[in-house]
């Protein structure tokens, strides 16, 4: 496929998606469109993941085909650019637009405003493949602002609660700092010469502290909006406040492109990284994993605890771009692609397993009416398609082989082991920490999903919504299939997904002819998708199809060893009742029993949980009531005193708008007089 099929295909779509938001304001009083407007958004995702797939797979990873717009500034126009590393954040964005349109066929359909969800849908994906096709500054702010606007409408799909308003105002203030961040960012890397275009800023070269300063700045803006501790908070506020099939794509598609800004800042536009920027970012990243992954576990509402799994996932992905940007700039070509590698094999992988989970989530709701864990039970018996599906989404995101989070968790701790050959001292010392803050998220969201898939889908049902549950739509089941079964395929066969994936690393940390070795049996004469092996040797080698078709067979063998032992008429008895013979479903472990433990050896320290029982005196007649309450650290340390100060500063500025209009003119000269003396110096 040429380039400008490519680009013809691409352009075609977006202007699908464009028009599409107007079709979507009619869809209140004409109902009858939600398919056919959702199936178009469909079709248009599905065109764009096409050409995308064509770039990354046919052309070479280091050629890129531009185009320029007649619009936008007037000196520069717009311009636009695919490469690889573009072209994958289009196949991840599509990928997930294509479940996400598939799901809301069916979501939708008995939804009372339709017009609220389906109107700003379209746009949000099209501002989502804007930002990676961007290639200079105004067109990427463009599609940023365009993601984020749309994206905050459909977290206000649904404004008459007063938690969804309160979710909607946090992640605007939280969009509005980053794009200024970003703005920042772009304006320093543009220097004096004012040139927007990200060419430009890659020919220039930045002294150290404007570099640094971009980076800082990069990291804000792309950091707010990926999730990054502290700046995480408004994702367990707008995941839940938003349609599932949204959700699914906030986590696993906007994410990702606020990811890809991070990427191109830092390892092309900001000039060559400095290795302490690394050791930055892969802390913060460990740090990100341990925090969302604790709160993962702490928390009863099945969106709320997926979108602190996300913040877990987030700082997996950028320890690894940490450690890439550390290898780099110390020299180590080989290793940093191979950490490069593992960042964007595992944010792809993110991107399939993470929106099949909140596919899950609004399958339970839809069914259930309720998102609370402690109100279900039993569902392995009424969402008897579902539940295998969403089974298959937390063994992957506990990285249990041979699924594909195991394929690329397992890639990024070979890169944390290779981190030890880092000649800086502090890397010596920050990376064992980031390892075992990896390691301790690792078994977190393991226990975080075996405790959500027990507690929804095991047991009896605890209500009676979960008792009345009933299935949801083939469409919903559809998308859901499609993307558990690619969470299948590239844990079974690594090599396919990790072959395009190793180039583009390879191109963006200069390793292109240093990591020919990543696949097992290149230049060997065996199959090198067959098996993955970091070093190109024997030493660390990961068999994804063999471990899977090895768990089959003993599984298979396990069954038939159990059904020859049991006899052909099947045995009934009473349950296991734990010690305790009531038979009431209110007997069950609970969401919040099962997490107490861990809750009760972290959450005291890290999230400052406190729990209060209230044990009436005997006589008295009202119940016992035990609370628990849980404070994220950044609200404690950073936003709760932030807000306090704004406040305080407001009222001590109040009174400027109570003064004579001679003053408000002093004011306005003095600010002048000031600005032309930053010019002047600044010239």
């Amino acid at each position: 496929m040429s380039g400008v099929d490519q680009w013809a295909l691409i352009g075609v779509a977006q202007t699908t998606l464009l028009a599409l938001a107007v079709g979507g304001c009619l869809t209140n009083r004409r109902p009858v469109l939600i398919v056919p407007l959702y199936a178009l958004a469909a079709l248009a995702c599905l065109i764009t993941l096409i050409a995308a797939l064509g770039a990354l797979l046919t052309a070479a990873p280091d050629a890129a085909s531009r185009l320029v717009l007649p619009v936008g500034l007037p000196d520069i126009r717009s311009h636009l650019r695919l490469d690889g590393l573009s072209a994958l954040l289009l196949v991840i964005v599509n990928t997930g637009g294509v479940a996400a349109c598939v799901f809301g066929i069916g979501y939708d359909a008995h939804a009372a405003q339709p017009a609220r969800v389906l109107a700003p849908f379209p746009l949000f994906l099209a501002g989502m493949n804007l930002v990676p096709l961007a290639d200079d500054a105004f067109t990427f702010l463009v599609g940023w602002e365009l993601m984020s606007l749309a994206s905050w409408l459909l977290v206000l799909a649904d404004h008459e609660h007063a938690d969804n308003r309160r979710a909607g105002l946090v992640y605007l203030s939280m969009a509005a700092f980053g794009a200024l961040a970003l703005l920042m960012a772009f304006g320093a890397l543009a220097g004096a010469s004012g040139s927007y275009t990200f060419d430009a800023m890659r020919a220039a070269t930045p002294s150290p502290g404007i570099a640094a300063l971009a980076a800082l700045a990069l990291l804000l803006g792309a950091g707010s909006k990926a999730g990054l501790a502290p700046l995480h908070v408004w994702l367990p506020l707008a995941h839940p406040a938003a349609p599932s099939h949204v959700s699914a794509l906030m986590s696993g598609a906007m994410t990702k492109v606020a990811l890809y800004a991070l990427m191109r800042g830092l390892l092309e536009l900001t000039g060559t990284p400095q290795w302490w920027w690394g050791g930055i970012l892969a802390v913060i990243g460990g740090l990100t994993a341990a925090l969302g992954a604790l709160q993962s576990l702490t928390h009863n509402d099945t969106k709320t605890l997926l979108a602190y799994s996300t913040i877990e996932n987030i700082g997996v992905i950028t320890a690894a771009l940490g450690l890439a940007i550390a290898f780099k700039a110390s020299g180590q070509r080989l290793e940093a692609g191979l950490a490069l590698t593992a960042a964007l094999f595992h944010a792809l992988n993110h991107a399939l397993f993470k929106p099949l989970l909140f596919l899950g989530a609004g399958a339970v709701l839809h069914g259930t009416g309720t998102r609370s864990l402690d109100r279900l039970g039993g569902l392995i018996h009424r969402l008897r398609w579902t539940a295998p599906l969403v089974l298959i989404g937390c063994l992957a995101i506990a990285a249990v082989p041979p699924l594909n989070g195991f394929a690329s968790e397992w890639l990024v701790f070979q890169s944390v082991l290779d981190a030890t050959s880092l000649a800086h001292w502090e890397m010596k010392f920050a990376t064992p920490v980031v390892g075992a803050l990896l390691a301790l998220a690792a078994a977190l969201a393991a226990a975080s999903f075996v405790r959500f898939f027990g507690i929804a889908f095991l047991g009896r049902p605890r209500d009676a919504a979960a008792a009345d549950a009933r299935e949801v739509a083939p469409s919903m089941l559809a998308a859901m299939a499609g993307l558990a079964t690619l969470c299948l395929a590239f844990g079974a066969l690594p090599g396919v997904p990790l072959d395009p994936l190793m180039r583009v690393a390879a191109t963006m940390v200069d390793a292109t002819g240093a990591m020919d070795r990543l696949l097992l049996g290149q230049g060997e004469g065996r199959t090198a998708w067959l098996a993955v092996a970091p070093h190109g040797d024997v030493t660390a080698v990961y068999a994804g199809l063999i471990a899977a078709l090895g768990l089959a067979a003993l599984t298979g063998l396990t069954v038939g060893l159990v059904s020859l032992a049991s006899g052909s008429r099947p045995r009934r008895g009473p349950a296991w009742d734990c010690g305790f013979p009531d038979p009431r479903p209110q007997t069950q472990y609970t969401a919040a029993s099962m997490a107490q433990p861990l809750r009760r050896i972290f959450g005291s320290v890290a999230l400052a949980a406190r729990d209060r029982v209230d044990m009436p005196a005997a006589g008295d007649p009202r119940p016992a009531t035990f609370t628990s309450t849980l404070r994220d650290p950044a609200w404690r340390y950073v936003f709760d005193p932030l807000t306090g100060l704004v406040g305080r500063a407001a009222d001590r500025l109040n009174a400027l708008q109570f003064l004579a209009i001679r003053v408000y003119l002093s004011l306005m000269f003095a600010a002048l007089i000031g600005l032309l003396a930053v010019v002047a110096i600044a010239r």
